[in-house]
């Protein structure tokens, strides 16, 4: 066993959950999860013994297994840094979220969470390119991003907005079409236009008559209410609507 595997079984100063080596979603040593989040091994454990990461499942051999909800609560992590957030920020925000989130759970705090910061479209190299995906990436996944509008080829680097790359990795692994997915983000685009320009119209109507700092302050406050609050209604309308349409199709 490797150092860093054993001082794993310890983070965070728990016992960790008991299971076994190859337990479903924890497949990920200390090493191969720091790696994979583009931190260190020594951010892991400090993040552990702060209580930001779950303690890792335990295998045989005492070494520690981490699993997607790892990785994505690192990213949760690394985005409110970006914002500015300070670590006991941070630890505060975190403890408000429920224990049990999965990873998919988490990657929508993270998303809701980039959607505060202004759009911001860069230019990177092909290693970068990598790096901000979280993961290498081949030929053929560069030009599926491309084929979703994700990067934009330009020159021998490529035009991206950070807030939409995780989501795009992310897609990689969904079994759809590029074709496809560039009309399902057309159509959520236009419904969401549509409705922050309602949004914004009650808003303004709202504030009408106030001072135009207390309207910025006011505004900055809402932004991150109003994203949570589109983003859990969508989620139940769209668990509505697939809820309808499995029931209808195992009723046929």
């Amino acid at each position: 066993m490797t150092t860093s595997d054993t001082e794993a079984a310890g983070t965070g100063g728990h016992g960790g959950h008991e299971g076994h080596e190859g337990h479903e979603g924890h497949t990920l040593t200390i090493d191969e999860l720091a790696a994979r989040a583009g931190v260190t091994v020594r951010t892991v454990r400090f993040y552990g013994t702060k209580g930001l990461l779950p303690p890792p499942v335990i295998g045989p051999r005492r070494v520690g297994r981490y699993g997607g909800e790892h990785l994505a609560r690192l990213a949760l992590i690394e985005e409110l840094q970006h914002q500015g957030m300070t670590l006991a920020a941070i630890e505060r925000y975190l403890s408000r979220l429920p224990s049990d989130l999965s990873a998919h759970d988490l990657e929508l705090h993270r998303a809701v969470v980039a959607s505060w910061a202004p759009e911001t479209v860069e230019r990177v190299g092909r290693e970068e390119l990598g790096r901000r995906a979280g993961r290498p990436l081949t030929d053929e996944e560069v030009d599926r991003l491309a084929a979703m509008d994700v990067v934009v080829p330009d020159g021998d680097g490529y035009r991206v907005d950070a807030g939409l790359l995780r989501l795009g990795v992310e897609l990689l692994d969904v079994p759809f079409s590029p074709e496809t997915v560039l009309a399902a983000r057309t159509a959520l685009l236009a419904h969401s236009r549509a409705a922050a320009r309602d949004l914004s119209r009650l808003l303004r109507d709202a504030v009408a008559e106030r001072d135009a700092r207390d309207v910025r302050s006011l505004s900055a406050h809402m932004h991150p209410l109003v994203v949570q609050a589109l983003l859990t209604t969508f989620q139940r309308s769209l668990r509505q609507e697939l809820r309808e349409w499995l029931d209808k199709e195992s009723g046929e």
